[in-house]
């Protein structure tokens, strides 16, 4: 079996202004859209090994939303901290995120934690669903410490927390450095636009920095890649800034969609989508199609509590 490292956050959402509901909907988040898109993506010889940490209100209950997976690693469990979990509440209107706020928080990953934890792993997908999951100096220790090739969704690295907690979008400090750290980024459009203004100096520059792979999703519009001819989703190839000819790019149309119930977590089911096809060396437009694919049913279940049976075409009373 080989194995994919999976670092992020486990997220207790409270959703307002979700479709019809009146009131709130509660449930688990975050990085849990992920873990059940690789259940369904991920090929029948890879194993996940969550790199999360849970506080320890809600540890018995994050472990059990993890038993409910089979693509696990054996006796695979989070790691259990002091500190409360992340909580995170989603105002909705029309669809559309208007508000998001942050309490609890679980503590960032030290590369003296990590490391031990990474040594035996053949791939490994970050998301930074809090954007605190490590500081950049772990992230440059893990580059240079973890031989395996790395795909990152940056997505709230971009989001700065108020004194209220309310998220709010903000250009991210050294972002040459954090580009330097993965193989392959995702993050949306509104991210890219704080990186710069200008889509192929952005992609340009993430090149040069190391990235073999930079997807941006689009929301309806679908999401556009950029790498180059010589790409391959394996370190060895990646070490260095790429010089291989010019940028490769073209953009994937989105997938039709039946209905439009919650857009919560879409991000995450795509980059984890494209992950699990990358290891397979699915050929990167095609990878996007079925994240495409997976994206759009994501769009019509509510919450990531049995979402991997919703992916898989299977019946989920919600």
């Amino acid at each position: 079996m080989k194995r994919l490292g999976v670092l992020g956050t486990m997220v207790w959402d409270t959703i307002y202004g979700r479709g019809a509901e009146l009131e709130p909907a509660e449930e688990w988040g975050g990085i849990g859209y992920a873990l059940a898109a690789l259940e369904t993506a991920l090929p029948s010889n890879w194993e996940i090994v969550p790199l999360i940490k849970v506080g320890s209100d809600l540890a018995p209950l994050a472990n059990d939303f993890l038993a409910g997976l089979t693509h696990r690693a054996a006796a695979a469990r989070f790691v259990e901290v002091r500190e409360p979990n992340n909580r995170v509440t989603l105002r909705y209107k029309a669809m559309e995120r208007v508000a998001e706020h942050l309490s609890g928080g679980v503590p960032p990953w030290t590369w003296e934690e990590l490391g031990p934890m990474v040594h035996d792993l053949d791939a490994l997908y970050v998301n930074f669903i809090s954007g605190f999951e490590m500081q950049l100096e772990t992230a440059q220790h893990l580059r240079y410490g973890f031989p395996g090739p790395i795909y990152a969704d940056l997505h709230s690295l971009f989001l700065g927390v108020g004194r209220d907690g309310h998220r709010v979008p903000e250009a991210l400090d050294d972002v040459t450095s954090w580009l330097s750290c993965f193989d392959a980024v995702q993050f949306n459009e509104d991210e890219m636009a704080l990186v710069g203004s200008d889509p192929m100096e952005v992609a340009a520059s993430a090149l040069a920095a190391g990235v073999g792979l930079l997807i941006v999703t689009l929301g309806p519009l679908g999401a556009v890649y950029f790498t180059t001819l010589s790409f391959t989703f394996q370190r060895e190839s990646q070490r260095q800034p790429c010089d291989a000819g010019p940028v490769v790019t073209a953009r994937i149309p989105a997938a039709d969609v039946m209905d439009q119930l919650d857009p919560t977590g879409c991000g995450d089911v795509f980059g984890a989508t494209i992950v699990s096809h990358l290891v397979q060396d699915t050929k990167i437009e095609e990878a996007i199609r079925h994240a495409n694919r997976f994206a759009a049913r994501n769009l019509s279940y509510r919450g990531a509590t049995y979402l991997h049976h919703h992916l898989r075409g299977e019946i989920v009373r919600q």
